[in-house]
């Protein structure tokens, strides 16, 4: 299978001077742990998705030899369609804001995938005890979850919604308060 590692959002709520992606944890940039993390997996080969708002980003992964898809900048869920209108599913689709993110962590993923659509969710209770920002959530099965950044985007044959506890996870860097949650762990 195949990853989309989506780095090409502005970054405005971690109000940094630097791009999100960027944006460094532990002294490394954030994409830096993300590619990471899919290299350590079994994902067969990673496309990165940059955007007119992310041009460091883009230069930063030329400079690895990294795949790069140009989607328009439009936003997060137009962006992500642009370029999986130029992948084969089943691909896994990972944000750059997940620091803590390994490769055994994305294998689990992988394993949990059966057939169609995976939606990846940690409990939102989860993502308040660790202090880690809540911007997303809704009910599943009477819970409440937010979803992760992380999903198997396959050819339509149903969506499952798969609900761990693992705090790599539940903690994407989208503000300042996020950044030093993420640096605990590291």
């Amino acid at each position: 299978m195949d990853a989309l590692l989506i780095c090409g959002g502005k970054g405005t709520r971690l109000d940094a001077p630097v791009e999100k992606p960027l944006f460094e944890i532990g002294g490394v940039p954030m994409v830096e742990h993300v590619g990471n993390a899919v290299a350590e997996s079994r994902i067969d080969d990673v496309r990165a998705v940059v955007s007119p708002h992310t041009p460091e980003t883009r230069q930063h992964l030329d400079s690895r030899s990294i795949s790069i898809i140009d989607a328009p900048g439009d936003g997060y869920v137009e962006d992500l369609l642009y370029a999986l209108d130029r992948v084969e599913p089943p691909v896994l689709t990972v944000v750059a804001d997940l620091p803590l993110l390994d490769g055994v962590c994305i294998d689990r993923v992988l394993a949990a995938h059966e057939r169609g659509s995976l939606t990846v969710c940690v409990p939102a209770a989860l993502k308040r005890q660790l202090g880690a920002s809540t911007d997303t959530t809704f009910e599943h099965e009477g819970r409440e979850l937010a979803p992760t950044g992380v999903n198997v985007v396959g050819d339509g044959d149903g969506e499952t919604t798969y609900v761990t506890y693992d705090a790599r996870l539940a903690v994407n860097v989208n503000r300042r308060t996020d950044a030093s949650v993420a640096e605990e762990f590291v």
